[in-house]
C-alpha cells in the first residue's frame, strides 16, 4: 500500500490504492477466458451413409415407383414441393395430402447454399409441426 505524504492542508497521511495487483488479476482472467472460450463451442456431428460407388450396378427403380417428395427453399425464401411453388401457409396441408396417398411417409428437405440458417430451420420446424418426418438431403440435387 502506498501513502501520499504531502500536498494537503491537514498535513496527514492519505492512503492511495496500488492498482498493479488489480491489473495482474484482470490480465490472468483475460488469458483464462481466451483459452476457455474456444472449448465451449458446440459441435453437431452427423453420420451420413457413404456414397455408393459408381462401379456397382444398382437396379433401376420399378416403373410404377413414385418419385420422392422433396421440399426445397431457394435463396429468395420461396418454398417448392417437387419443383412446384407453394405458399408458406399451405405447405403443411399439401405435404400431408401428398403423404396420405403414399406408402413411404418421408419428405426430403433441400435448401440453397444462400439461404440463412434460421430461415431453413423455420421451414423444417413448419414441416415438423405437421407431424411430418423430414430427412435432410446430404448433397445438392441436380437442378
Amino acid at each position: 500500500m502506498a501513502f501520499d505524504v504531502g500536498g494537503n492542508k491537514g498535513g496527514g497521511v492519505r492512503p492511495t490504492m496500488n492498482v498493479t495487483p488489480l491489473v495482474d488479476v484482470v490480465l490472468v482472467l483475460l488469458i483464462i477466458f481466451m483459452v476457455v472460450t474456444p472449448l465451449m463451442t458446440k459441435n453437431l456431428w452427423m453420420n451420413v451413409p457413404a456414397k455408393p460407388d459408381k462401379k456397382e450396378d444398382t437396379p433401376p427403380p420399378p416403373p410404377d415407383a413414385k418419385p420422392p417428395v422433396v421440399l426445397t427453399v431457394d435463396k429468395a425464401g420461396t418454398l417448392r414441393i417437387n419443383h412446384e411453388e407453394v405458399p408458406r401457409d399451405q405447405v403443411v396441408v399439401r405435404l400431408q395430402r401428398m403423404l396420405n396417398a403414399r406408402a413411404d411417409k418421408i419428405v426430403f428437405f433441400d435448401a440453397s447454399d444462400a439461404v440463412p440458417y434460421g430461415s431453413a430451420m423455420e421451414v423444417l420446424d413448419l414441416a415438423r409441426g405437421g407431424n411430418i418426418t423430414v430427412a435432410v438431403l446430404p448433397e445438392r440435387l441436380a437442378d
